[in-house]
């Protein structure tokens, strides 16, 4: 199953400037694809991303609607970030916008009109950027093309991954998945067929090649990549379930804890309860839990000794967990396939939308 071939155009023109629709005394998300991205701003606001339907933004009393309509890029929102201006940027499957507060700007459309007097923010940089890195970049994901984008403070940059030979046979072998930012410098990108870590100037790369897989049995799928506060890195496929880094060791961690069905054929089949095997997000909470969330059989906890996992049966009414996201009062929120969203006070879960 992947989502990010998924795309809904929009009928209506674009505009710069950006029209919100107020929900008015109405605490209702609209919304009914996927939550795929939650993030919570300097300002204390709530931010949405969805699968089909573009962002919305919460204040605590009611909901704004961003579409492409306003100008994003696309309606398939995959992550939300602030920068240290205090500008929201929205990593969508087609291109990179941003919100400065006043109007949505397209960050990667191909002719520039859009960028008229919008300073101090240039034009995307194609082709001519070297890799490079800085405590301030922000990294996002880059649609179907083999590489990402790098926002500097002033520019938009492009970068393409070194050449590598397939080794799968999936679309987009390439494609980035997920981002996570790690220690030593290191930040790292998960694609279908392969892990990327840039540490500024050197790669590091994890593939069926490196990990000695016997393709007949197991391959990489990967769609989710977190490392840990203490330089763990998990990496969440769809199919064989979680492979874990610890130094130069990497072992298979749902196999190893009996996550993996007998009969699996460790692939994109549905998979049944009680199996950790298609893993789309991955996050560690203030306490150091490490919280996955698998498409068929709900969200897993593990304290680095023990289990817990909730499904429908703790009242969920779905199990395709698609974002996990601890906010700044350590509450975690997670976003689920069914557009509803749901809070964790530690031992019970709430539906809020």
């Amino acid at each position: 199953m992947n989502f990010s071939c998924t795309e809904k155009k929009s009928t209506e023109k674009e505009i710069n400037q950006a029209q919100l629709v107020a929900t008015s005394k109405m605490d209702t998300l609209k919304f009914t694809s996927g939550i795929r991205a939650i993030f919570q701003d300097s300002k204390d606001n709530y931010w949405f991303g969805s699968l089909e339907e573009g962002v919305a933004v919460y204040n605590g009393k009611s909901f704004n609607y961003f579409t492409s309509n306003e100008g994003l890029s696309d309606n398939q929102i995959h992550s939300i970030q602030e920068d240290k201006e205090g500008v929201i940027w929205f990593d969508t499957q087609t291109g990179v916008s941003s919100y400065d507060g006043t109007r949505i700007s397209n960050r990667t459309k191909a002719n520039n009109e859009n960028y008229q007097n919008v300073s101090p923010i240039q034009t995307i940089d194609y082709g001519t950027s070297e890799w490079m890195k800085s405590d301030n970049d922000l990294w996002f994901e880059a649609g179907n093309k083999a590489g990402v984008y790098r926002y500097d403070g002033q520019r938009l940059h492009y970068l393409e991954f070194p050449p590598q030979k397939a080794l799968n046979t999936y679309d987009n072998l390439f494609a980035v998945t997920d981002i996570s930012n790690g220690k030593d410098n290191m930040i790292w990108f998960s694609t279908y067929a392969a892990v990327f870590g840039y540490n500024g100037s050197d790669f590091t790369i994890i593939n069926d090649e490196t990990l000695g897989f016997d393709r007949k049995f197991e391959t990489l799928h990967t769609r989710s990549i977190y490392e840990d506060s203490k330089g763990g890195l998990w990496l969440g496929n769809n199919g064989i379930g979680v492979l874990l880094k610890e130094g130069d060791s990497i072992v298979n961690f749902s196999k190893k804890h009996g996550l993996i069905h007998p009969n699996s054929k460790r692939n994109g089949e549905k998979s049944p309860q009680g199996t950790l095997e298609h893993v789309f997000i991955i996050t560690e909470d203030n306490k150091g839990n490490i919280w996955f969330g698998d498409r068929d059989a709900g969200i897993w906890k593990f304290d680095g000794k023990q289990f817990e996992n909730y499904t429908k049966k703790d009242g969920l009414e779905n199990d395709f967990v698609l974002s996990i996201y601890e906010d700044e009062n350590s509450e975690l929120w997670f976003g689920m396939a069914d557009g509803n969203i749901y809070t964790h006070n530690g031992k019970t879960f709430e539906k809020q939308f």
